[in-house]
């Protein structure tokens, strides 16, 4: 779904067609009798049953193991395009992190509730930070050279968590352990940071633990807000649809899919904590934030998962047009925010 800050839309009102009969008296028209009795048959026609709702959620069992792949990006890039003199002054550039964590979740216990506490174990670890498109860290635990590098400590250290079957992650229970064994290493203790590590295994493309049963075509949303430093804070409302139920394998298997829209929800809240210059306004802002879930009803775990946000702000430069370059010159701000798991056994 694409938006747009400068596109309006109008609203038609449909205009009613009325469709006169003329006929001689006494005269019905033709196929009168044959509609008459299809009509009949129609409402004395049983109604096909509606399917059965299914439940989304998340299943936990003690003892069980697998093994995901998590992968989130955040990245920011600026960039001139057409002939200006200013652009000599500009260097276009990308910076941003994207960091990807295989880990085992192993269930420790369930409670009536159907929590879990589950062990979480990092297996392996890819980690990139780029400044202006020059790389400050990029650290791979499968590469070989990098097995000497303090994030390579990362590598067999656990944490237990305690999760919801809607996905939400109801507290880190223990992570000392770990961050002990990283002690100095900044990037690595963020990454073992009580909200990192939320982040990092909650599943928030589930409904809540009380409207979980549904159909195919019903849906569900949630609020998701970003902070975007100089062009502002927005919010958007994430709208979920259970589009199919597919029979794979003798699996189960639901698909969902998101699309977002913005909303004024939570904006005055935003505002306060960061308020936007007036610099946005200056600027046409075009953005696409989709997604969806492939969840495994007879297991309960998830199999595919990813929600990816991409925004753009453009400006033209003024001073374009007073050189008469052939192509304006345009300033665009991009930004990308992604974040996806996959079941790897």
């Amino acid at each position: 779904m694409i938006f747009s800050k400068r596109t309006k839309f109008s609203v038609g009102l449909a205009s009613a067609v009325i469709c006169s009969l003329l006929m001689t008296g006494g005269c019905a028209p033709p196929g009168g009798k044959k509609v008459k009795l299809e009509a009949e048959l129609e409402k004395q026609a049983p109604k096909a049953a509606a399917a059965e709702p299914v439940r989304l959620a998340l299943k936990f069992t003690p003892g069980d193991s697998t093994t995901y792949k998590i992968t989130t990006q955040a990245e920011k890039n600026v960039k001139w395009e057409g002939s200006s003199l200013s652009k000599a002054n500009f260097k276009d550039g990308s910076t941003g992190n994207r960091v990807e964590m295989t880990f085992t979740q192993q269930i420790q216990s369930v409670d009536d509730k159907g929590n879990a506490i589950a062990k979480i174990t990092i297996e392996g670890l890819k980690y990139l930070y780029m400044i202006k498109d020059n790389p400050v860290l990029d650290f791979d635990s499968f590469r070989e050279k990098d097995r000497n590098n303090p994030l390579a400590k990362l590598i067999g250290q656990s944490y237990t968590i305690e999760i919801a079957p809607a996905g939400k992650v109801i507290k880190v229970v223990d992570v000392k352990q770990a961050q002990a064994a990283v002690k100095g290493n900044r990037t690595a203790l963020e990454l073992l940071s009580f909200d990192a590590i939320k982040k990092r295994h909650e599943t928030l493309a589930l409904p809540d633990s009380d409207k979980n049963q549904l159909r195919t075509g019903d849906n569900w949303s949630s609020i998701k807000s970003f902070s975007f430093g100089l062009m502002g804070p927005k919010s958007y409302e994430k709208i979920y649809t259970l589009k199919e139920i597919k029979n794979l394998d003798n699996q189960q298997i639901a698909v969902v899919e998101m699309n977002a829209i913005p909303t004024s929800e939570m904006a005055e809240q935003l505002y306060k904590e960061q308020a936007t210059s007036d610099l946005i306004k200056m600027f046409d802002n075009t953005e696409t934030y989709t997604g969806w879930l492939k969840l495994d009803l007879t297991t309960g775990k998830v199999k595919k998962w990813l929600e990816e946000l991409r925004s753009e702000w453009v400006i033209l430069d003024p001073s374009t047009k007073q050189q008469n370059d052939s192509r304006p010159t345009a300033l665009k701000i991009g930004v990308t925010r992604l974040s996806s798991l996959e079941k790897i056994d």
